[in-house]
């Protein structure tokens, strides 16, 4: 299940993108590339890239939202 991937904000405020991949069941090139499009929110710090972990949490509905 995803959540195993996707950790408490509150304890990992942001992700690597190698664990966002994992976390969306994707490759690690079409993760960038949805950064690259915006569809997945990103911070950029110097040259890393990092996800915000409840811009994910959302997105996969982990948090018990109205539609999930």
């Amino acid at each position: 299940m995803t959540t195993a991937f996707v950790p408490d904000p509150a304890v990992e405020p942001t992700m690597h993108m190698d664990k966002v991949a994992k976390a969306f069941g994707l490759s690690r090139a079409a993760a960038y590339n949805g950064v690259q499009t915006g569809e997945i929110p990103s911070i950029r710090v110097g040259r890393r890239i990092v996800v915000p972990t409840a811009a994910v949490r959302r997105m996969l509905q982990l948090d018990g939202g109205a539609d999930g």
